[in-house]
């Protein structure tokens, strides 16, 4: 599944032009539906990526969909099958009781839902549901920008250009928020704040580690409390940064 926290890592160069042309891009919006209108063939994400959503034509009007989503400790979903009218029935777990799957636009995106019946869980892990609203991000937002972003970021970091790299990778928390896997946002921020911390903005280090506070003054035993196994393995690199990085930055 395509999704940023299993990155197909791509190279760009690094220009002057970089945090200029990512501040105008960033400028641009999320995008959702609008009520009533037809569903559109695209890539979708719901809140922080955790699913996408793909649509493309089919014939006499049909739509295809395959949808791919990502649970707690790694429990997934996997679905396919053809939309008409903003339904698609399935197979579920009993021949008498199918998966129906429908799709609405909104303001805010495409809202999926499965059965009332819980028959759709046929398709997922014990942790995991397709069920969310599926939004466009902005360009810059997607997947393969903001991997480009944070090479950028890393290329300008390397060059000791710290202004300049904060000013590049800055806005993804700003801006891509909602789309932003959880383990990215964490690394983006430890990135950044570190990044803050050469500019001797200690302040500003503590402020964008925040959200990441809790989990870092937490013992490894409270972690194994509070996360599943896969997570938890997945989590501790980013708290072990965090606790480096909160001492840097003067947190008591």
């Amino acid at each position: 599944m395509k999704r940023t926290n299993f990155f197909r890592f791509h190279r760009i160069v690094s220009s002057p032009f970089v945090a200029m042309i990512a501040a105008l891009a960033f400028a641009v919006p999320a995008l959702g539906q609008k009520p009533g209108a037809a569903l559109a063939p695209g890539e979708y994400v719901s809140e922080r990526s955790r699913g996408l959503l793909t649509l493309k034509p089919g014939k006499s009007g049909a739509l295809l969909f395959s949808i791919e989503s990502v649970g707690a400790n790694a429990h997934t979903c996997a679905l396919e099958g053809e939309l008409r009218a903003g339904r698609a029935t399935l197979e579920g777990a009993e021949e008498k009781d199918p998966c129906i799957v429908t799709m609405a636009p909104t303001a805010a995106g495409i809202e999926v839902k499965g059965s009332a019946s819980g028959s759709c869980q046929y398709y997922c892990g014990m942790r995991a549901t397709f069920e969310a609203t599926y939004f466009q991000p902005a360009p810059v937002c997607r997947e393969k920008a903001v991997t480009a972003t944070r090479n950028a970021f890393k290329q300008l970091y390397d060059a000791k250009k710290f202004a300049e790299a904060r000013s590049t990778l800055e806005p993804l928390l700003k801006d891509c928020l909602r789309s932003l896997y959880w383990l990215d946002e964490g690394r983006i921020r430890n990135d950044l704040a570190v990044t803050l911390h050469k500019l001797g903005d200690l302040a500003g280090c503590r402020e964008v580690l925040k959200p990441l506070a809790n989990d870092a003054r937490a013992s490894n035993e409270e972690l194994q409390d509070r996360y599943p196994p896969t997570d938890l393995e997945s989590v501790m690199p980013i708290v072990r940064s965090t606790r480096t990085n909160l001492k840097l930055c003067g947190a008591k």
